[in-house]
C-alpha cells in the first residue's frame, strides 16, 4: 500500500516505471543535441556575417555589391510592403488611401523628370534629386484630397481639370532649354488617334465606357507623338507648356468623371490589388526583360539604320546564299546518307507490308517496320542537308539530330538502367555533362577532335584512335591479326541471331541483325583488305609507303556540323534520361503488372504499355530540346566561330548585329528564331492546358 500510494513511480501503470527515466534522458539528451545544432547554425550565420561585413570594410568592390544587394532588397521590400499597406486603407480610410494613392503617382512622375534632369533645380546631389519627387508627391496628393472630399461631379470637374492644368502649366515652365521640343504636328496628331483608338478598344473589351479608354490613350499617343516626335532642343517655353498642358488635361478631364466608391467598391479595389501587388514584380520583370526588347527588336528589324525598309531585312535572310543556297540540291541524289536511307526506307516497306499480313498493321509501336523507317528517315534528312547548305539548313539539321539522338538515347538509358545494379552511379555519370557550360564543354570537345600534323602524336583522342586504327589495318603483325578475328567473331555473333530468326520465320526480328551484318560484313573486307586497302586513318603515298591520315573533323563541311551537335547531344542526353526515367518510374505498376500475366514480353511491356504512358513526358523533352536547340549560340562561337559552313541563326544574328553593325538585320534574325519557337511553345501550352 506505501508504494501504490507514495510518490514513487507505480510498476504496474504502462505509463511509469525505470523505463521512463531513460525516455527522460533520451528527450533531455535530444533537446541537448537541438540547442547544439541550433547554436551552430546561429554561429555560422554570425560568423558569415562577420566575415562580409570584413570583406566590404577591406574590398571597394565588395562593399559596393553588398550595398547594392542590400539596397536592392530592402527597396523591393519596402516597396512590396508599402503598396500593401497603402491599400489596406481603401476600405476603412478613404480618404488616407486617395491622398497616398495621387501623392504616390506623382512621387514616381516627379523621379522621371527630376530624376533624369528634365527640368529645372534637378542635380546631382541627393537632396537636389529628391525637391522634383516631393513636389510631386505633395501636389498631386493635394489633388487627390480634394477629391475625396466632395461627391459633387461638377467640384470634381473643376478640381481634376484645374488641378491637373496647373501641373502641367508648372511642367512645361520647368522644363530646361535643351528638352524644348520643336513640334512635329503631323507624328503628333497621328500617334494621339491611333492610341486614342486603341484605348478606346480595350476600354470596350473590359466592358467599360470607351471614352474613359480613349481619354488616357489620347493623352499617351498625344505625349509620345509630341515629344518622341519632336526635335527635342529646337523649341520654347510655349511648346514645353503646351505639350505638358494638352495630356494633362485630357487625363483630368478623365478623373473628373469618377465619384469616389462606395464601401462594396473600396473593398473590391482593395482585393482586386492584392493579385496586382503579387504578380506586379514578375510582369514588370517579364515586360522589362521580354517584352518590350521583343517590340523594340520587331521595330528595328523593318529599318536600316535609320530608314524604314519594311521587309527587306528579312527577305535579304532568304535570299542570302550564306543563309539558304539551294544551288546544289541535286547533290543529295548522289550522297551516301540518302542512299543509305533510300534502302532502309525499302526494307521498311517491305517488312511492312509483311507485317500488315500478320497482324493487319504495316507500322505501329514496336513492330519490327519502325527502326529501319525512322533510322532511314534520318539518314534521308542528312543527305539532304548536306546538299542544301546555309544558316536556315544548318539550324534544321540541329534540330533534327540533336532532338532525335538526345531522345532516343536518354529514353534508352532511361529504359536500360531502370532498377538495375548501379543505376544511381551510371545515371549519375550520364547526367554529370548537365554541370558543364556550354562554352566549357566545347572547350572539352575542341581538345577531343584537335588534329595535328601526321608527323607528330596526335593529342586529339579521335584522331589518336583513328591513325591507329589505320596503322593496325594495314599491318600484318598480331594486332592486325586480333583485329581480324574480333571483327570475325563479331560478324559470326550477328550471323547467329540473323539465321535463328530466319529458321523461326520471325523475319522481323531479322531486320536489325541484317542491317548489323551488311555494315558488320563491309568493315571486315575493308579491314581485310579483300576490297580496298584498309580501314582508319592512313593513306598511301605516290612510292606506295603507308603514311598516317587525319580527320579535320571541325574543318570540314559539310559533316563538321554533326561533330558540333554531338556536343550538345553529349550534354542533353542527361536531361532527357531524368525527365524520362522519372516519367517510366510513374507508370502504374498494375498496369506492367497485368500485361505480364497476359503474356507479353519486356519487349511488348515497353511498347504497348510503358511507351504510350509516357509519350507526353517524351513531347515535353522534345519541345523543350527544339526551344533549346533553336537558340545554340555557344558551341558554334568557342568551335568554329560560324566558320567551315557552321552558322546557325543565333550566331549569325550576333555577327550581323554586333560585328558588322547591321542591326535591321541581326534583329530580323533575332525575329526569325522568335517566331520558329512560337509554335512550339504554343503547343506546350495548350497541351498543358488541355491536361489541366
Amino acid at each position: 500500500m506505501e508504494t501504490i500510494a507514495g510518490s514513487g513511480p507505480d510498476p504496474l501503470d504502462p505509463l511509469e516505471g525505470p523505463h521512463t527515466e531513460g525516455a527522460t534522458t533520451v528527450a533531455k539528451q535530444r533537446r541537448a543535441w537541438i540547442a547544439q545544432q541550433s547554436w551552430a547554425s546561429r554561429s555560422a550565420i554570425i560568423g558569415a556575417l562577420v566575415g562580409a561585413l570584413v570583406l566590404a570594410i577591406l574590398f571597394d568592390k565588395v562593399r559596393s555589391t553588398v550595398i547594392t544587394v542590400a539596397v536592392a532588397v530592402a527597396a523591393c521590400a519596402g516597396i512590396w510592403i508599402g503598396a500593401n499597406l497603402l491599400f489596406d486603407q481603401a476600405r476603412g480610410r478613404w480618404q488616407r488611401f486617395n491622398t497616398l494613392w495621387f501623392g504616390v503617382f506623382g512621387f514616381v512622375l516627379g523621379v522621371v523628370l527630376h530624376g533624369n534632369g528634365i527640368t529645372l533645380g534637378s542635380g546631382d546631389t541627393f537632396l537636389t534629386w529628391l525637391i522634383g519627387p516631393l513636389l510631386g508627391a505633395v501636389t498631386f496628393g493635394t489633388i487627390g484630397f480634394l477629391l475625396a472630399q466632395t461627391e459633387d461631379p461638377l467640384k470634381r470637374r473643376v478640381i481634376a481639370i484645374g488641378g491637373f492644368a496647373a501641373i502641367g502649366v508648372a511642367i512645361g515652365l520647368l522644363v530646361r532649354d535643351e528638352y524644348q521640343p520643336g513640334v512635329d504636328w503631323v507624328t503628333t496628331i497621328i500617334y494621339t488617334v491611333v492610341v486614342g483608338s486603341i484605348g478606346a478598344g480595350i476600354a470596350l473589351l473590359a466592358k467599360r465606357p470607351p471614352t474613359h479608354g480613349a481619354l488616357l490613350g489620347a493623352a499617351l499617343g498625344w505625349t509620345l507623338g509630341y515629344w518622341g516626335g519632336a526635335d527635342v532642343g529646337d523649341g520654347n517655353v510655349a511648346t514645353a507648356i503646351l505639350g505638358a498642358v494638352v495630356p494633362a488635361v485630357l487625363i483630368g478631364v478623365r478623373v473628373g468623371e469618377t465619384s469616389n466608391p462606395d464601401l462594396q467598391g473600396r473593398t473590391e479595389i482593395s482585393q482586386r490589388a492584392r493579385s496586382w501587388i503579387f504578380l506586379g514584380p514578375a510582369l514588370i520583370f517579364i515586360s522589362v526583360m521580354l517584352v518590350i526588347p521583343a517590340i523594340r527588336t520587331a521595330y528595328l528589324s523593318l529599318l536600316d539604320e535609320d530608314d524604314f525598309v519594311g521587309l527587306e531585312n528579312y527577305g535579304a535572310t532568304f535570299t542570302s546564299k550564306d543563309s539558304l543556297d539551294m544551288s546544289d540540291w541535286t547533290n543529295m541524289f548522289t550522297s551516301y546518307p540518302l542512299l543509305i536511307g533510300v534502302v532502309l526506307l525499302i526494307i521498311a516497306i517491305v517488312v511492312g507490308s509483311r507485317q500488315k499480313q500478320l497482324t493487319g498493321r504495316a507500322v505501329e509501336l514496336g513492330n519490327p517496320t519502325v527502326a529501319p523507317l525512322v533510322v532511314g528517315f534520318l539518314f534521308v534528312c542528312f543527305g539532304a542537308f548536306t546538299a542544301m547548305r546555309g544558316t536556315i539548313i544548318n539550324n534544321l539539321w540541329w534540330v533534327v539530330t540533336v532532338t532525335f539522338f538526345s531522345t532516343a538515347l536518354g529514353l534508352a538509358v532511361a529504359v536500360l538502367a531502370d532498377q538495375r545494379g548501379g543505376e544511381k552511379i551510371a545515371k549519375s555519370i550520364i547526367f554529370m555533362p548537365m554541370a558543364l557550360s556550354l562554352v566549357g564543354a566545347s572547350i572539352i570537345w575542341r581538345f577531343v577532335y584537335q588534329t595535328r600534323d601526321t608527323s607528330k602524336n596526335q593529342t586529339g583522342v579521335l584522331n589518336a584512335l583513328w591513325v591507329k586504327l589505320g596503322e593496325i589495318s594495314t599491318g600484318s603483325g598480331l594486332g592486325t591479326i586480333l583485329g581480324a578475328a574480333l571483327l570475325g567473331l563479331l560478324i559470326a555473333v550477328i550471323g547467329t541471331f540473323l539465321a535463328r530468326a530466319l529458321v523461326t520465320r520471325a523475319y522481323g526480328r531479322a531486320v536489325v541483325p541484317a542491317v548489323l551484318l551488311f555494315f558488320a560484313g563491309w568493315i571486315f573486307i575493308r579491314y581485310t583488305q579483300i576490297i580496298g586497302g584498309g580501314i582508319g586513318g592512313f593513306t598511301y603515298k605516290e612510292d606506295g609507303t603507308v603514311a598516317p591520315e587525319t580527320i579535320a573533323f571541325v574543318q570540314e563541311s559539310p559533316y563538321n556540323n554533326f561533330w558540333l551537335m554531338v556536343v550538345l547531344i553529349w550534354i542533353q542526353v542527361g536531361f532527357a534520361m531524368v525527365i524520362l526515367s522519372a516519367a517510366i518510374k510513374a507508370v502504374p505498376t498494375e498496369l506492367i503488372e497485368a500485361a505480364k500475366i497476359d503474356g507479353a514480353s519486356d519487349a511488348q511491356v515497353f511498347w504497348r504499355v510503358t511507351l504510350p504512358q509516357i509519350a507526353t513526358t517524351i513531347g515535353v523533352v522534345v519541345t523543350t530540346l527544339i526551344v533549346l536547340i533553336m537558340k545554340v549560340f555557344d558551341i558554334v562561337k568557342v568551335m568554329t566561330n560560324g566558320q567551315f559552313g557552321t552558322q546557325v541563326l543565333a550566331n549569325d544574328m550576333f555577327a550581323q548585329a554586333f560585328q558588322f553593325g547591321n542591326t535591321g538585320r541581326g534583329a530580323a534574325l533575332a525575329m526569325l528564331i522568335f517566331l520558329s519557337v512560337l509554335p512550339v511553345m504554343y503547343y506546350n501550352i495548350r497541351r498543358m492546358q488541355r491536361e489541366d
